[in-house]
């Protein structure tokens, strides 16, 4: 079979709601511009701009493709932005009708429609007749259903003859030759192969994620896999897809870059250049970018990590280096600094029902691990604090290694086994990916009988690295060797996950790492008593500081569970710190929550 050059590599770093109905904005908000939020005098208009249309080397679809599609009414696929899942319209958009985030590449010649981070990291809360603007705030999305009605989308044109003739005439033009239809077809149907098995194999359909949610762990995990590294043509191993059940809401971005671990179960060391470069790629691995690597006994790892792979490592650096200038969204209503400086004092009190521990213990800007002796970060504890175990549980997760199976990248290290970690495939091909970008070198026959030689290799890879513009904060390899580090986690705990500083937290609803809780009100509420079920949407309540009851964006409640279930991955359960506090107390907190 023939390889063809729109194969698709999946990663999903994103997915939401399936099969609900979306109800157009309401008309006052539809017709205004959003106000943009306050986010620090480094964050403009023209790096805003950036920030929506960097590309990182993603490649869902081509641009004509996309663009000749219909929904199942016949209307466009792209009409109104893809308002129908939330996203949001950019004026600035490199090609007319993408909404933020939607950014264009190239696969050869041809236009690739690709993600970038701004589309699952840009928020919209609407209050009143005034919609808010919140950059790098947790997208409230229904990028389940979008995936899952370009599937549709997609199969309608391979199964319909008057349907793919609609199509064929838009992508080629009218009265197109036979040959270049058949071409066509083949194109889309080595396409939808791969796109079809991981959206089939993954998505779940008796409790989707909800808007503002996704599993973006094992997506990833499934697209790396599954998609990834099998036997040419198709290089599937579709027994590696498994069912993303372990749901959790887009973290906020602004601070991002000094935190000293991140990603919700801390398992990503961070805080200079280098490891920014290994999120970011992990993260462009997991909407879209393709990636192939193949045996190739000329390499110093043996494996060959670029030939087939489109991230674009400027535009990651580059995007990393918007990340840095982006402050957390100021309060843009009225605040009561005396209620708020009572509600500080209550943030530094211990609580004496939770272990005699306060909001700062846990949240308070303290010094975090030494990244660079000049460059400072700050402390991100990972705790378990009796929340949902779902996503923690999923880390020790196996896969077969298919052609990354013996793969090793320093002296010292266990290689892939057969059947190993999805962590540790991972792990491999963002680092492989990184050395060989920055060190495109191969082994003469000496030199592969003689692994000492990697020694120099290294040494050149740290100084090939440092010639990128931010030299303070670029780090070693020493920190690159240990980007990814987790341990299979045990059955019966603990299940620890990030408790990062609160800066902007009010703009930052659902809460919990899986979203499950809807206000900072019911958070401060005993886990006991905390609604079973809410809506999701982007209407917000400015005095219980989070999602309004009533939402008319979505068709969409989320159903919980309680502490009875904390492995349902839906689970309200935990972060009990906090709830024992008098109703002032609780009152002042909050102000001043909405402070920071």
């Amino acid at each position: 079979m023939k390889k063809n050059k729109y194969a698709l590599r999946i990663r999903c770093l994103t997915g939401t709601v399936l099969a609900m109905t979306m109800l157009a904005p309401l008309p006052s908000l539809a017709a205004k511009s959003p106000i943009m939020t306050d986010q620090g005098e480094n964050w403009t208009a023209s790096t805003r701009e950036k920030y929506y249309t960097e590309d990182q080397g993603s490649q869902v679809i081509p641009l004509k493709w996309i663009n000749a599609l219909k929904q199942a009414d016949g209307a466009p696929f792209m009409a109104d932005n893809l308002s129908r899942y939330g996203f949001l319209p950019n004026p600035k958009s490199p090609e007319p009708g993408l909404p933020v985030g939607f950014t264009i590449g190239k696969d050869k010649t041809d236009k690739m429609m690709g993600l970038t981070c701004s589309a699952c990291h840009t928020r919209q809360i609407d209050v009143s007749d005034n919609s808010y603007r919140i950059d790098g705030g947790p997208a409230i999305i229904d990028i389940q259903s979008f995936f899952t009605d370009l599937d549709t989308a997609v199969n309608t044109i391979l199964t319909d003859p008057a349907a793919f003739t609609q199509f064929a005439n838009t992508v080629l033009g009218s009265s197109p030759k036979k040959q270049d239809e058949d071409k066509l077809r083949a194109d889309v149907a080595a396409w939808f192969l791969p796109y079809d098995t991981i959206m089939k194999g993954s998505l779940p359909t008796k409790s989707p994620w909800g808007p503002s949610r996704l599993d973006a762990v094992s997506m990833i995990f499934n697209r790396i896999s599954g998609l990834d590294i099998g036997p040419a043509p198709t290089y599937i191993i579709k027994e590696n897809i498994k069912l993303a059940d372990a749901p959790v809401r887009y973290p906020f971005l602004w601070n991002a870059p000094v935190q000293d671990f991140t990603q919700w179960p801390g398992f990503s060391s961070n805080g200079n250049r280098i490891l920014g470069l290994t999120r970011n790629l992990g993260e462009v691995f997991g909407v879209f970018a393709t990636f192939h690597p193949q045996k190739d006994e000329s390499k110093i790892y043996k494996i060959n990590y670029v030939a087939n792979n489109s991230a674009n490592f400027s535009g990651l650096n580059e995007q990393e280096n918007l990340i840095m200038k982006l402050g957390p969204p100021k309060w843009p209503w009225k605040l009561d600094s005396k209620l708020a400086a009572e509600g500080e004092k209550v943030f530094n009190k211990k609580d004496t029902a939770q272990g005699n521990q306060s909001c700062t213990d846990c949240h308070g800007i303290k010094k975090g691990e030494d990244r660079l002796s000049f460059h400072e970060t700050w402390a991100t504890p990972i705790l378990d604090v009796g929340t949902d175990s779902r996503e923690v549980k999923l880390l020790g997760s196996e896969v077969k290694t298919g052609i990354l199976e013996g793969a090793m990248l320093y002296p010292g290290q266990t290689p892939l086994k057969p059947v190993d970690k999805a962590f540790s495939l991972l792990g491999v091909s963002v680092v492989g990916s990184i050395l060989q970008h920055y060190i495109p070198i191969d082994l003469n026959a000496k030199e592969q009988k003689d692994r000492n030689e990697l020694g120099k290799f290294i040494s050149l890879f740290k100084a090939e690295v440092e010639k990128i513009e931010d030299l303070r904060t670029i780090g070693s390899l020493d920190d690159i060797k240990d980007a990814f580090k987790t341990k299979a986690a045990d059955p019966t705990g603990p299940y620890p996950y990030e408790s990062r500083v609160l800066q902007g937290i009010w703009a930052a609803a659902p809460y919990l790492h899986n979203g499950s809780v809807p206000t900072l009100t019911e958070l401060l509420t005993p886990a006991a008593k905390r609604v079973a079920e809410f809506k999701v949407g982007p209407a917000y309540d400015v005095d219980k500081v989070g999602l309004a009851v009533e939402q008319d964006k979505f068709n969409f409640t989320l159903k919980t569970t309680d502490c009875t279930n904390r492995n349902s991955g839906d689970s309200r359960c935990g972060h009990d710190y906090g709830t024992s506090f008098s109703d002032i107390e609780k009152k002042a907190l909050l102000e001043y929550l909405k402070s920071l």
